[in-house]
């Protein structure tokens, strides 16, 4: 794990132990639909530059996808599940393993890319629980979506921290691999930089496939 990582990961944690409160469970319907995001719309599409997942690319994956023009991926080395750290890498029923960092691009956040352990639990109730490890989570709504011949689940929701100004929209979707589950989620300084680092999110989701 990089010293920048490293340091991120330890501010977030001191702010999360200040954290309290609980997530919604409100959903939306199940059925498949076309691969356009809900929550705030993407004001525009993100320049593609490349791609993250397979070998040299920054973060060997089990999926790959389409990376934005500046975004720069870096592998989250594993640590002692023990420790005071560990516990942060993981998010309910997945790990980080990859930082994809906006600074580069001109913007304040991170696609993060988590990995669960192979399993018959499906990309929906692998968001249940990454969300539910989350706290201060409310406007939860779950949708599936396809994208070609990727089917994915997506879940908005609204995160709230007594550090931020008020609360920020969140994104992240979910699908299934032979090596288990993976999770991409779209934080953000506040909603304003989530909504600026869209496009880049789904471009990702949009172009995600297995292997």
């Amino acid at each position: 794990m990089t010293r920048r990582t490293v340091r991120g990961l330890l501010s977030a944690l001191l702010a999360a132990a200040a954290l309290t409160g609980c997530s919604s469970d409100a959903d939306s319907a199940d059925a498949a639909k076309p691969g356009k995001s809900a929550g705030a719309p993407a004001a525009k599409t993100a320049a593609r530059s490349g791609t993250v997942g397979g070998a040299g690319s920054g973060c060997e994956l089990p999926v790959t996808f389409d990376l934005a023009e500046d975004w720069k991926p870096e592998a989250v080395l594993p640590v002692d599940p023990d420790s005071e750290l560990g516990g942060f890498l993981t998010q309910g029923p997945v790990d980080l393993v990859c930082e994809i960092d906006a600074k580069p691009a001109g913007h304040i956040g991170y696609l993060r890319v988590w990995q669960g352990k192979g399993g018959d639990a499906s990309p929906r109730a692998v968001l249940e629980g990454f969300v539910k490890a989350e706290e201060n989570t409310s406007e939860v709504t779950y949708t599936r979506l396809r994208t070609g011949k990727q089917a994915v689940t997506e879940v908005t929701y609204t995160f709230r921290s007594p550090l931020m100004d008020g609360p920020r929209l969140t994104h992240a979707f979910a699908l299934a691999t032979p090596d288990g589950p993976v999770v991409v989620h779209l934080g953000g300084l506040d909603t304003d930089e989530h909504e600026d680092m869209l496009p880049a999110y789904e471009l990702a989701r949009k172009s995600v496939r297995v292997g």
